[in-house]
């Protein structure tokens, strides 16, 4: 086997890489990026004062109110982003990345990959452990592997696993993937807590683990301690933690006791307890509320990076009608103004998206930027030409006495951060401008999953966290994504742009791919792109040591939080 790369491909030796908090680093693109950046994307303001003045110190609790209670605490099995902001204080990946884009050490400690990118071999760490005792080595990555991709076993990260042929325990701790084709964001997916590690024993539990507890064993800073559904989670300090990522603060186990969860569903609530002090940082801030805690004593407020996770957007299946009809998805694309929305709802604090691409990843199209939306004029000539000519009594279009009209189905358990009521005023424009019924249902995570299975479901609104975007592509609006079922009614073009990505060996082959298949998607109007997303933390003064896992895009794990004295 040659021991080289592909030109994309990183590698890390077994010296440990630190990403510095301080100075500059190089990104992917060729940039400085600068320690506001670096502030902004991965330290929190307040945490990097702290620290250049007073040492961190072990001890203490930190309450955590969240918005949603995780379906499934299972990272291997879940596809809701709010679980993995818990479940990664638990599970260890084989590989960590840092803001500027590099793969770093973490149960991993160095890694290969052959000249044609179909070997890749992982030396493992040694003398780590999960939290059930089971010594993790070879086979036990193996078998997390195997256990992923075994579509019996419905795993949602399999997907991630699809060009991985077969896996091997070629050594006491080396692993072996042998690709049948070369895969260009596998060690994107290696990193991502949905391939994070499990005991071979916890896994082996079954479905149980998705409801978390002990029973769910990880090699993370914390242990899961206790569960009471509906009210809150509690994680206990690992003492044996020594494998912190590569760009960790620091080696060694976590500084807290303990880290308390509370589920506060209620924008008012999680900001008044935090202003109280019953908790101690929040997520998913009202804006309206961040003045409460923004530049404000005995508070701090940190935005979240949004490179990694994907805009917001409506999925439209263009395989049910009406929506087989371009002129229909145009229509639906163009006839509200989408910026004045996500401004009257967000108070300026995102930003209006042009694809699902972020327009922080370095494969986002620029060229997208104003080239489509706002054009209420053309959206009614094409529903014109489609023949939806007729009215009915409330003034919604029609033809042949069918009403136009396409359902979002948004599973209640991903419902966060007022997305609904941004698609309740995108449903009132379409109303008053076009007489376009969008009508917005709440189903169930099950009821989903049934629908995904079947094909049949019409319009998905989500955002994804792979940070390689011909990944999120493919696992969005691939032939493996959300219309896998009836992938065979799918837009044939788009599929080979995104597999072509992905089996791309050169970084300006994989970008040109993306690229155009961003395009496809928009000008097919196969997504409707609503507005890029980021996570927002408020917390007291006294916690320090927040920050943001770049392959996330969301809060990191609490291993290098610490408190002073209240």
């Amino acid at each position: 086997m040659r021991r080289s790369l592909p030109p994309f491909a990183t590698i890390s030796g077994a010296r440990r890489h630190m990403a510095s908090p301080i100075g500059s680093v190089s990104s992917s693109r060729g940039i400085s990026i600068t320690l506001l950046f670096l502030v902004a994307g991965f330290w929190s303001v307040s945490a990097m004062s702290a620290t250049q003045t007073t040492t961190p110190k072990s001890g203490g609790q930190v309450t955590f109110g969240v918005t949603t209670e995780p379906v499934c605490f299972n990272p291997q099995r879940s596809e809701q982003q709010n679980s993995f902001i818990l479940s990664r204080n638990l599970v260890d990946s084989l590989l960590a990345k840092d803001v500027s884009g590099r793969f770093l050490p973490w149960l991993a400690r160095e890694w290969t990959v052959s000249a044609d990118g179909r070997i890749y071999v992982f030396k493992l760490r040694e003398g780590v452990t999960f939290h059930d005792g089971t010594p993790l080595d070879a086979e036990a990555v193996k078998f997390n592997l195997d256990f992923v991709r075994d579509k019996a076993n419905t795993n949602a990260a399999g997907q991630l696993l699809q060009a991985v042929e077969h896996v091997e325990a070629t050594a006491s701790h080396e692993v072996t993937l042998h690709l049948a084709k070369p895969d260009s964001a596998l060690l994107e997916s290696l990193a991502s807590i949905r391939l994070g590690i499990l005991s071979p024993k916890s896994l082996q539990s079954g479905d149980r683990l998705c409801s978390g507890g002990p029973a769910l064993a990880g090699s993370g800073p914390f242990k899961f301690e206790s569960y009471v559904r509906g009210q809150s989670a509690s994680f206990v300090r690992n003492d044996a933690y020594n494998w912190a990522p590569g760009y960790a603060a620091h080696q060694g186990p976590a500084y807290l006791d303990r880290l308390i969860v509370r589920f506060l569903p209620e924008y008012s609530v999680r900001a008044g307890a935090l202003s109280s002090g019953q908790v101690d940082v929040i997520e998913g801030i009202q804006p309206t509320d961040i003045g409460l805690f923004k530049d404000q004593p005995g508070f701090q407020f940190i935005i979240g990076p949004s490179g990694a996770q994907t805009s917001f957007t409506l999925n439209v299946n263009y395989t049910i009608p009406p929506a087989t009809d371009i002129r229909v998805r145009r229509a639906l694309r163009d006839g509200a103004d989408i910026a004045a929305l996500v401004d009257s709802v967000y108070l300026g604090t995102v930003r209006r998206a042009w694809s699902n691409i972020a327009p922080d990843n370095p494969f986002y199209d620029k060229s997208l930027d104003g080239s489509w939306g706002k054009n209420v004029e053309q959206a009614n000539r094409l529903l014109d030409e489609a023949g939806w000519t007729g009215r009915d009594s409330e003034g919604f279009r029609t033809r042949d006495g069918q009403r136009l009209a396409i359902e979002v189905g948004y599973p209640q358990p991903f419902v966060r951060d007022n997305r609904d009521i941004l698609i309740q005023g995108l449903q009132a424009q379409l109303r008053k401008n076009l007489g376009f019924d969008l009508r917005l249902r709440f189903i169930t995570g099950g009821e989903w999953a049934q629908q995904k299975e079947k094909g049949n479901w019409t319009i998905y609104p989500n955002t994804y966290l792979p940070a390689d975007a011909a990944q999120e592509l493919s696992a969005n609006i691939g032939e493996q994504g959300f219309i896998r079922g009836v992938a065979d009614k799918g837009d044939k073009e788009l599929f080979r742009l995104i597999n072509d990505a992905l089996q791309a060996t050169s970084q300006d082959e994989k970008t040109r791919l993306v690229r155009a298949a961003q395009r496809r998607a928009v000008d097919q109007a196969f997504i409707v792109p609503l507005f890029s997303a980021n996570y927002q933390l408020a917390a007291r003064d006294t916690v320090h040591g927040l920050s943001f896992e770049t392959q996330l895009d969301s809060p990191s794990n609490f291993h290098d939080v610490w408190l002073t004295a209240k």
